[in-house]
């Protein structure tokens, strides 16, 4: 029996780059469902299964995975577009982006960064290669090659030295236990205020939402539990982040599989997740606990499943307070547990997260599959 198609491992970067996509939801349709499948399959889930989530032909699914497989994240945008060739050449294209990507300031130029407008003057009147260009056309040829006006960003990576085991063995508990294999994370914080989503209304009059963003409520966290085989997601609302909490839904993700058999639970490398506590429970009820790599929550399958929560549950609300906000999420579960099945309900998931990246034979580690055997 052929092997089921799988996107391969993410690096740090892809993570977290797929992770924003689906968490923000800022992009088209098209980039965050592609996203989306890219993240599922990451995770371990069927081309079958990831089709119901996000309402598409299984095909397409598989078509998306090949892509992220054999150019990276360059499959979130298939480039569906046509018109004239371009006037300019590729090593004109190539120089632009070369010099929109440097410092003025190593150019001879007294600023720290570049307008479209100054960008085009230095193009069309430098001694290295001169290049006539419009600003619109400049602005497009920098988005077609992802290159936008940004802030700047701190960054991390994870340094963690067990990186590869730790993934390797999060992607062999999904592959070869998934009735056996759970995720637990928290989710949020969460917090009472009008929170911006979307909705169907008259064209250019959109449903109002109060402008009073005081948060007077404090914070809430929701710590769910997900079963990977069974595709159930469940959890509660605590105050705060600790380890008698986490204990308390690894102890409710046990009572799930009560034969006593060995169960797999996938979660962050947070401290409140692996306190003594929790690691002698563990050791006595047959629960390993797979801990993501520091700085690689993206390989943990739960965070594709908090997407819809965020759309659909905090997205267009304005709860009056932390015990509706709890109802409207247990109600969201019930309904989403019973219909998770439904195409319908899957489509109202797309919103979800899960990127990926790399060339083709490369592991989901990013280590060739030679090395790897």
């Amino acid at each position: 029996m052929a092997e089921p198609v799988r996107a391969r491992r993410l690096t740090d970067q892809e993570g977290r780059r797929l992770l924003q996509i689906v968490r923000r939801g800022r992009h088209d349709a098209v980039t965050v469902r592609r996203a989306l499948i890219i993240m599922a399959s990451v995770s371990g889930t069927t081309p079958v299964t990831i089709a119901r989530l996000v309402a598409a032909h299984e095909d397409t699914v598989r078509d998306v995975i090949h892509a992220f497989n054999d150019k990276g994240l360059a499959a979130l945008d298939p480039k569906w577009a046509g018109g004239r060739p371009r006037r300019i050449t590729e090593e004109d294209i190539a120089f632009i982006i070369e010099t929109a990507r440097t410092r003025p300031e190593k150019l001879g130029r007294p600023f720290t960064h570049w307008s479209v407008r100054k960008l085009a003057a230095y193009l069309g009147a430098n001694n290295t290669r001169t290049v006539a260009i419009g600003r619109e056309r400049l602005r497009r040829l920098l988005h077609e090659h992802k290159i936008s006006f940004q802030r700047t960003r701190t960054w991390k990576e994870s340094k963690d030295p067990d990186k590869d085991a730790k993934l390797d063995r999060i992607e062999e508990v999904t592959t070869s236990f998934p009735d056996r294999c759970f995720a637990f994370d928290q989710f949020g914080p969460l917090s009472i205020r009008p929170t911006h989503g979307t909705s169907w209304a008259p064209r250019a009059k959109p449903d109002r939402l109060p402008a009073t963003y005081h948060r007077t409520h404090g914070v809430r966290y929701f710590h769910g539990c997900y079963s990977f085989g069974e595709d159930l997601l469940w959890g509660v609302n605590r105050r705060r982040k600790g380890g008698d909490h986490s204990l308390t839904a690894l102890k409710s993700i046990r009572a799930a599989r009560p034969d006593g058999e060995p169960i797999f639970v996938i979660m962050d490398n947070l401290s409140a997740n692996k306190t003594p506590k929790i690691r002698t429970w563990a050791g006595r009820h047959q629960v390993e606990l797979c801990l993501t790599p520091t700085s690689a929550s993206w390989a943990n399958p739960i965070e594709a499943q908090f997407g819809p929560l965020r759309a659909f549950v905090m997205g267009d609300s304005d709860h009056p307070n932390h015990t509706v906000l709890a109802r409207k999420l247990q109600a969201y579960l019930r309904w989403r547990n019973t219909n998770n099945r439904h195409p319908d309900v899957l489509a109202a998931q797309r919103k979800e997260r899960a990127r990926v990246r790399s060339e083709k034979g490369i592991r989901w580690g990013g280590r060739p599959l030679a090395a790897a055997a």
